[in-house]
């Protein structure tokens, strides 16, 4: 498999066969391929992987093909928002793409010092994998292409002093739309997010039934993420999106319940309840038990009716 590292905009730029861009720490660009132009955009039937060192948003019609980010595979899907963050590896192959692309490039250094800069932090979609893409609503689209719009205006204009500033809002207000519309994709992905919370508890269970949580101790959301394919951003906020919890509060609850099961078997001390669901120290356990149920364990051994 063939692996390209675009170390520069001009590079990208290049490959993209767009303009050499204006700046070289910001690059806008799109472009719209008729229907023959569509019919022969495919890729080669090898795959190939990209890596950019810069940020990079991109705005697609996706026809078919696989985009393969670390273990998942790309959702296809027309009307889809990209996003990706300097280091982050894709892969690519047989993509077929309509209508018109978008592109938006930015190194850093373009950011650097500013308020945004320190802003793109809570922008967790810039940690999603590739499959977790941003799918757009026809309005929606129709708003992010008129911010596109907006910013490929300014970045063709005569060069001053505001530019940037301009330059600077547009994107700052595209990535308030793109945090608006995810929230709004986590609420209208009911069913998927249940679907992911049930497997989140199907390996909780396997990881306790197995007694990897005595051996191993707790597990972490980084783990558990990778179990289940997703960045553990992206499953943070799903499941706080189907349960109103974190997901570090769903283990801690978990480990509660089963704890109320041990604490009640005969002959089975709290320091050992304690070690077999993973902590390290009982006193810790003892906390968080009586921080969820309102009694200590012993407490509840003495009154198991009373929670």
């Amino acid at each position: 498999m063939n692996h390209i590292n675009f170390k520069n905009i001009t590079e990208f730029s290049k490959a993209q066969h767009l303009p050499e861009p204006e700046n070289p720490l910001f690059s806008i660009g799109n472009k719209t391929l008729n229907a023959d132009e569509v019919h022969n955009c495919v890729a080669s039937n090898e795959e190939v992987s990209y890596t950019n060192q810069f940020y990079l948003i991109s705005l697609k019609n996706i026809v078919s093909g696989e985009i393969i980010y670390g273990r998942t595979k790309y959702d296809c899907s027309t009307g889809t928002l990209l996003f990706s963050a300097p280091n982050q590896t894709y892969t690519v192959k047989d993509i077929v793409v309509s209508s018109e692309s978008w592109f938006i490039a930015f190194h850093e250094d373009f950011i650097r010092g500013l308020d945004i800069q320190k802003r793109m932090k809570k922008y967790n979609f810039f940690n999603y994998n590739v499959n977790e893409a941003l799918h757009l609503s026809p309005k929606e689209e129709k708003i992010i292409k008129l911010i596109f719009k907006g910013i490929e205006a300014e970045y063709n204009n005569n060069q001053d002093e505001f530019s940037k500033g301009i330059i600077l809002s547009h994107l700052e207000a595209l990535l308030k739309y793109a945090d608006r519309f995810y929230k709004r994709q986590f609420l209208n992905r009911k069913e998927i997010n249940k679907a992911l919370f049930t497997r989140f508890k199907e390996i909780l269970d396997a990881y306790f039934d197995s007694n990897q949580l005595e051996e191993k101790g707790i597990p972490t959301v980084e783990w558990l993420a990778g179990q289940l394919g997703v960045s553990h951003r992206y499953m943070r906020d799903t499941i706080k999106a189907e349960t109103g919890k974190t997901a570090i509060d769903q283990i801690n609850w978990y480990l509660v319940e089963e704890a109320k099961n041990l604490l009640l078997s005969p002959n089975t001390s709290i320091s050992e309840t304690a070690y077999k669901l993973g902590f390290e120290y009982p006193q810790y356990f003892s906390r968080l038990f009586k921080k969820k149920t309102g009694m200590s364990p012993k407490e509840y051994i003495a009154n198991p009716s009373n929670n």
